[in-house]
């Protein structure tokens, strides 16, 4: 696993570095590959650091984060938080990556949607977008989409439906279950 650690608000010191190598680089037991390229940004705002890591691993991606006062608790949680997703979808996830290693041969690379929205009072005449996320869209089918949603914490995820090739929409409904958005 490759490691790129950055730091905002925060000076990363080599033992953040080593500690975040070690606790995270344990998953690397779960994979084939070592070639992975983890994605960890370290924040401080109002006295409480936030770890952020994110780990693409052949067209499916592993996201957590965690926010606490002490930065080596947040490394901990975060870790603990990336190894029981892993465990859950682990099988799917090892299937999903021999598949794709097999099928990338003369393929465009993988494609994901995600997107933040933000709550609005209907008092806010004024809608500001505060972010934007841009992504390629990765032709998948509807399940391997709600497996994508649940290992990024997401409440939806937008996705090239591989059946229909149109851009589909699947969410988590408040009473646990799962929905579909397709066009007509």
């Amino acid at each position: 696993m490759k490691f790129h650690i950055r730091g905002e608000n925060i000076q990363v010191t080599e033992a953040l570095k080593e500690y975040v190598e070690k606790k995270v680089g344990r998953l690397e037991k779960y994979f084939d590959t070592t070639s992975a390229d983890v994605q960890v940004t370290m924040h401080v705002r109002r006295g409480e650091g936030t770890i952020e890591v994110t780990i693409p691993l052949g067209g499916v991606i592993i996201r957590a984060e965690e926010t606490q006062e002490d930065m080596y608790a947040a490394i901990d949680l975060v870790a603990e938080k990336l190894d029981r997703q892993v465990r859950k979808h682990r099988t799917k996830l090892m299937r999903k990556l021999r598949v794709d290693s097999a099928a990338k041969v003369g393929q465009r690379d993988s494609q994901q949607v995600a997107v933040m929205i933000h709550d609005v009072d209907d008092e806010d005449v004024d809608i500001d977008i505060v972010r934007t996320k841009r992504f390629d869209l990765k032709p998948m089918d509807a399940q391997e989409a709600v497996m994508q949603m649940d290992m990024l914490g997401h409440n939806f995820f937008v996705f090239q439906n591989s059946d229909t090739n149109d851009v589909s929409v699947v969410y988590r409904r408040n009473d646990g279950r799962y929905g579909l958005i397709e066009p007509k």
